[in-house]
């Protein structure tokens, strides 16, 4: 199926422009379902392209786009740019999941959220608005579900590296170690809060943070990969802990389950799994959109 691809500008709530990527089938637009993704933290939307471009000549509509701070959504000095990973959903996802449903009323919304993509989920108001929810290597940050020497790497990171250079630079130079975009220091600061934690998502007195979690009472299909360093098997499953209402599955695949040698976090995101990956997740997805629909609050 051929498919139109669209840049876009659509407006968080709180009128910040987040740059946006359409991609649909061709032709006369039918009541086809709208499946978002929601990238890793300090991923640019590009990087769903090929996905996206997949999914879409599945028969779906497909919305990529890049939180305040990162890629395209980011304009002027990042040291001068006040966000956190809060507002990335309670601001940014949010607004869009508003755009979608005013550029296709009545379509059944479907989220695809990687990494912090699948935790944001839970901080939006609007998550009754979500028909189901594909999280793909979303996890809690807290640095002891990595074992061996990266957990000591990773609590080096969070109590030290990171809070140290974000407060020194005004923002995290992410790109030197690897770790995606760099960052806007209050994203930053943010989440190595989060990290340091065993509740994960919480609030500057430690509190946890779960406004919406309880709510999202929609399917959820978690992946995870062996041997992602960035997360790991118990990581994932306990984030999805974090989703005590809704109906989950986990499906844990090791790299020969896909007959690739490696996985980690990224390599989904490549064409050379549209055949297996792509074609499970896709599968699922449409399924969810053809099921019976979930009254919204």
């Amino acid at each position: 199926m051929d498919t139109v691809k669209e840049t876009l500008s659509v407006p968080a709530t709180d009128g910040f422009r987040l740059a946006a990527t359409l991609y649909r089938p061709e032709g006369e637009e039918e009541r086809r379902p709208v499946v978002l993704i929601n990238s890793a933290t300090g991923v640019k939307r590009a990087v769903y392209d090929k996905f996206a471009q997949y999914l879409a000549a599945q028969g779906l509509n497909v919305l990529t786009y890049d939180y305040r701070g990162i890629g395209e959504s980011l304009a002027g000095p990042l040291r001068e740019l006040k966000a956190s990973m809060q507002e990335w959903g309670t601001k940014d996802l949010a607004g869009v999941v508003d755009w979608v449903e005013g550029r296709f009323p009545g379509h059944r919304l479907l989220v695809v959220g990687h990494s912090v993509g699948g935790q944001i989920v839970g901080l939006t108001d609007r998550n009754r608005r979500i028909s189901a929810m594909l999280a793909v290597g979303a996890q809690s940050g807290y640095w002891r579900h990595w074992s061996g020497p990266r957990r000591y790497a990773l609590a080096f990171l969070w109590n030290v590296a990171m809070p140290a250079a974000s407060g020194l630079l005004g923002y995290f130079p992410a790109k030197r170690i690897g770790f995606g975009e760099n960052l806007p220091g209050g994203v930053a600061r943010e989440w190595a809060r989060w990290c340091r934690h065993p509740d994960f998502i919480v609030d500057e007195q430690g509190q946890p943070l779960r406004p919406h979690f309880d709510t999202f009472d929609r399917p959820v299909l978690g992946y995870s990969f062996e041997g992602d360093p960035f997360a790991p098997r118990a990581a994932v499953e306990a984030l999805l802990g974090f989703y005590r209402n809704a109906p989950k599955e986990h499906r844990h695949v090791a790299p020969a389950d896909v007959g690739v040698r490696a996985l980690g976090h990224f390599l989904w995101t490549k064409d050379r799994f549209r055949d297996s990956l792509w074609e499970q997740m896709a599968s699922w997805l449409k399924q969810q959109s053809e099921a019976a629909p979930q009254a919204a609050a």
